[in-house]
């Protein structure tokens, strides 16, 4: 037959950790009496006190919040090209959104330089990468504007037009001037000048 102490500490090895106060703490009497615990097998008895036992559940159930609440409070890496700092502007928004034709500004590094486009108007092509990580064509009218000068991958340029969606970050159109003045001017910042 077990004892009272013995069955209450087994009762607190067996009770989930958000259920071991629900019955409230062992008595004064029964925290200073040792009681034995029966090992597995052909272990051996052992005594045990049960403020150890407490005490280890209490550290453990500390031990895993302390865990959550760290695991909560780190920031994780950002998805879909980082998603969290693309909705804090305009661009990242109307990406987020699938919008088109809104009228942006932003600046990013040239990481590639394209043929022109000579279908149509002629339009100097180049992709801009955006600090959040998104990616950006803009399609420069020459045909209205002047040609950007040495633009090269790594250049940092600066820029105002209109946006379009698509899956790979958007295009950016309309930076220059609109010669019948019915429409938002544009321009390109490179290297201190503005191709307008």
């Amino acid at each position: 037959m077990r004892s009272t102490n013995e069955l209450s500490l087994l009762a607190w090895l067996q009770v989930p950790v958000s259920n071991a106060f629900r019955h409230g703490p062992p008595t004064p009497a029964s925290l200073e009496t040792p009681i034995q615990i029966r090992g597995r097998g052909n272990s051996t008895s052992a005594e045990c006190n049960p403020v150890n036992a407490n005490a280890v559940l209490i550290a453990a159930a500390v031990a895993v919040f302390a865990f959550i609440f760290v695991s909560c409070a780190s920031p994780g890496p950002a998805t879909k090209q980082g998603t969290a700092a693309l909705a804090d502007d305009p661009i990242g928004r109307a990406f987020a959104s699938g919008t088109s034709d809104i009228q942006v500004d932003g600046e990013g590094t040239v990481t590639r330089v394209l043929p022109d486009d000579a279908d149509g108007s002629r339009h100097q092509r180049f992709i801009v990468q955006l600090a959040s990580g998104q990616t950006l064509l803009i399609t420069h009218n020459i045909d209205v504007a002047p040609r950007i000068a040495g633009l090269k991958v790594g250049d940092s340029v600066g820029f105002n037009g209109e946006y379009v969606w698509n899956e790979k970050g958007g295009v950016i159109h309309w930076t220059h001037h609109d010669p019948q003045g019915r429409h938002v001017a544009g321009w390109v910042m490179h290297n201190g000048k503005r191709y307008q």
